[in-house]
Parts: structure tokens; C-alpha cells; sequence
């Protein structure tokens, strides 16, 4: 299925878009352009603090580059004062992104302790709502909110807050299924999803819980919405938007894994360089590796990866697969692999 933008101004994304979500730490260009390599025609930057960005940290110039491949790329910030966020947004306005995100769901302590992310939102919603009405104000390109629950037991709450934020203008949200204290484990509240959606007249994009083409479907099923945002489902498994999607060849072969790990890793050197790249690609590689049958001597030698000739290494070993009792139990229980691979023979 080819997806094309809407011809429906109210809508940000297409009917049926798989979106890859900010992802903190993780969803840089290198990994962006794996993704789209497999699928991916919508991301975003790694979320991005107003004031850093307002004040130059450093840092903060790699999380805003766009890849030459990227046709749509979105920008998450992450404040919860309204006048930096009006700062950071006339920064925004020079540069070319698709849609600004307003970030009202992170749980990360970092984040809580500043009462940022989802703790702006539970602990003083009204700034949570002017910060949006701010950052609508201010922009040239479509502005989002992505935020959670706020109760696991009464939907209300969540359906209150998010129509508090619809009135301000914005042009989406997109909800995850579970509240703050549990981060992202434990069970999504679907009918939570389906309520907000059901009440708000933008368009609501389901998250949560999605780490394989089932359980992407059973979000979007149980929700109603026929937009969803796939997030850790998608570290170290750019295959996953060829899954849901229904295109390519899925599951990847050994030598197909193998090659997309190795290219990977190699942009992240060009984007880094040598040494902060290896020391970045460490957290990277072992998101490739995790649940896909490799030895545990093989990923405990990732932490000490330093430069293209353990990497080398690394990679021949890759390239002769997992071990026989992963084949076996793929084999006798395929529904229960989360990231299979195929053998070259199939």
C-alpha cells in the first residue's frame, strides 16, 4: 500500500499512515533513514528541549537535521514555558519540518522533575493548555500534541483534558494507552483511545503497546483509529513498518538483517564520527540483536565495541545466524517470535 498525503487540510496524516514516534536517544537520521528504507514515510526528530534549542546547546543542532531522504519530518518540543516555547518556535519557523509536536506525554524522571511531558499535564493542565495555545499561535506549520491517559479507571479525564487541547487549535493528537506510572509497560487502555477519539473532532493517532504487526492491528482495531504510531516496535526492527504495512519481503533473511545492521551503523560513524559513533552504535546494535536468537556472548561483546575492526568481527558472526534452538522454537511456534528472521533457503 503507497501511501500519499491527504487532500484533507484538516488532517495532518493520510488515511492508514504508520508513524514512527520521537523517540529520545533513538530516532536520529540514521535510524529514520533504516526505517524509511522499509517502509517509513513518517517521522520525527528525537524530542527537543525549547530552552536548549533556544539557547544553542550544542547538542541540540544534530537533533535538527533533516536527512536529504526525508519527504515529511516532524519536530517534537518539550517546555512548559510559554515564552521560551514562542522562542523556540521562531527558530522552528526558519527551518523545514512538517508538523511541530508538543510533547505532553513523556514520563521520563529528567523530564517529571522539570513538570514536563505527561507531569505538565497532570499537575497543571491549564499551563499545558496555554503552552499549546502558544505554540499554535506561533507556528507557520501544523502543530500536535502527544500525550497519555490520565486514569486508568475513568476515560473522562483523558476525553476532558484532550478536548481542553483540541480548543486550542491544534491539528492532532495522538494518545497513548497508559498513564504515567507504569511508562510503557503493562496493559493499554484501548477504550480510553476510543473514547478521545470519539469525541474530538481533529484526528486522534493510536500509540502504545505495538511492537509487532498483531499487536500494531489490535491497537488500531480496538481503538477505532486508523492512524497509529509505533515507537520501541521499532528500534532495531525497521522491518516492522513492512509488516504492518503489507509490503516488501517480511520477515528479513539473515543476509538481509545482516546488510541493513551493517549500513546502519555505518551511517551512524559518517553522522557522528568514529568515536562517539561506536559508543552510540553500542545501544543500537543490541536492539538488532534482542530477541532474535543470538548468542549472549555475541551481545556482550557489543559493549565493547570501539572501531571498524571489532565490528567486522561482530558482523561475521552475525552473518552466520542465530543459533539452532532459535530455528527450533520459530519453527514450532511462529506466533510467538516478535522479531522472526527467515532462513536463506525459504
Amino acid at each position: 500500500m503507497t501511501e500519499t498525503f491527504s487532500q484533507n487540510e484538516r488532517a495532518v496524516y493520510p488515511e492508514h499512515a504508520v508513524i514512527m514516534a520521537p523517540i529520545a536517544g533513538h530516532t536520529d537520521v540514521p535510524m529514520r533513514a533504516a526505517s524509511a528504507r522499509h517502509g517509513c514515510a513518517f517521522a520525527f526528530t528525537e524530542m527537543v528541549d525549547a530552552g536548549s534549542l533556544v539557547y544553542s546547546v550544542k547538542k541540540t543542532g544534530r537533533l535538527v537535521i533533516r536527512g536529504n531522504h526525508e519527504k515529511f519530518l516532524g519536530i517534537q518540543l518539550v517546555g512548559s514555558d510559554p515564552d521560551i516555547l514562542r522562542k523556540a518556535v521562531e527558530i522552528i519557523n526558519d527551518m523545514d519540518f512538517d508538523v511541530l509536536d508538543f510533547n505532553l506525554g513523556c514520563p521520563a524522571p529528567k523530564v517529571a522533575k522539570k513538570v514536563e511531558g505527561i507531569a505538565l499535564a497532570l499537575k497543571n493542565p491549564d499551563l499545558a493548555v496555554r503552552c499549546a495555545e502558544t505554540l499554535v499561535a506561533c507556528s507557520r506549520i501544523p502543530v500536535t500534541v502527544k500525550t497519555r491517559i490520565q486514569s486508568e479507571t475513568d476515560p473522562e479525564e483523558t476525553v476532558r483534558f484532550c478536548r481542553r487541547l483540541e480548543g486550542t487549535g491544534i491539528s492532532a493528537l495522538t494518545l497513548h494507552g497508559r498513564v504515567m506510572k507504569v511508562f510503557y509497560s503493562g496493559p493499554v487502555f484501548y477504550e480510553h483511545i476510543r473514547s478521545v477519539r470519539e469525541s474530538l473532532k481533529i484526528q486522534v493517532i493510536a500509540n502504545g503497546g505495538a511492537l509487532t504487526e498483531r499487536s500494531y492491528r489490535e491497537l488500531l482495531e480496538r481503538t477505532g483509529c486508523s492512524c497509529g504510531m509505533i515507537a520501541r516496535g521499532a528500534l532495531g526492527n525497521p522491518w516492522i513498518f513492512e509488516a504492518v504495512k503489507g509490503v516488501g519481503k517480511y520477515p528479513p533473511s539473515v543476509s538481509e538483517f545482516a546488510d541493513e545492521l551493517d549500513r546502519h551503523v555505518h551511517e551512524m560513524i559518517d553522522f557522528y564520527g568514529m568515536e562517539q559513533g561506536f559508543k552510540i552504535a553500542r545501544k543500537t546494535i543490541l536492539e538488532y540483536l534482542r530477541g532474535r536468537g543470538f548468542a549472549g556472548s555475541l551481545r556482550a561483546s557489543v559493549s565493547f565495541l570501539s572501531g571498524f575492526d571489532d565490528f567486522s568481527r561482530l558482523m561475521e558472526e552475525v552473518r552466520r545466524g542465530p543459533s539452532p534452538r532459535y530455528w527450533e522454537f520459530l519453527e514450532k511456534h511462529p506466533e510467538d517470535v516478535e522479531r522472526p528472521l527467515r532462513k536463506e533457503s525459504c
